[in-house]
């Protein structure tokens, strides 16, 4: 995903950034990176997530990225909820890899996934 850094925190290697689906924050891990500075990042979603409690369908159909006080909300397609709790959000065309929790959901339909916790990879493209 492309993003662009839209400042640092007081939290060690915490980041808010900017992307095309709106913004959000998460700690940044690789070589220090300053306000201003565009960059490619895979989204890593530590926690594990609770289906129907942290996962829920969404109001909207558009792909979005937003803060809503501590936490960061990524509204996407849900593809694919695999046996061992693996789950894949579309946001746009990437995907994002969580683990999961809870009773069954449909795919394919929009969901809003809340966290505090997003680790951003930077890639060498």
């Amino acid at each position: 995903m492309k993003i662009h850094i839209t400042g640092t925190s007081l939290k060690k290697d915490e980041v808010r950034f900017g992307s095309e689906f709106g913004e959000g924050r998460g700690t940044w891990c690789g070589a220090a990176v300053a306000a201003g500075e565009k960059c490619t990042v895979e989204l890593e979603l530590p926690p594990l997530f609770m289906r129907w409690v942290d996962i829920v369908p969404a109001s909207g159909s558009a792909f979005e990225i937003r803060m809503d006080g501590d936490a960061v909300v990524l509204t996407g397609v849900l593809e694919n909820i695999e046996e061992d709790g693996t789950g894949y959000l579309r946001l746009g065309g990437d995907v994002v890899m969580f683990e999961c929790l809870g009773e069954p959901m449909a795919l394919g339909g929009y969901v809003e996934l809340r966290t505090r916790e997003i680790s951003l990879y930077p890639v060498n493209l």
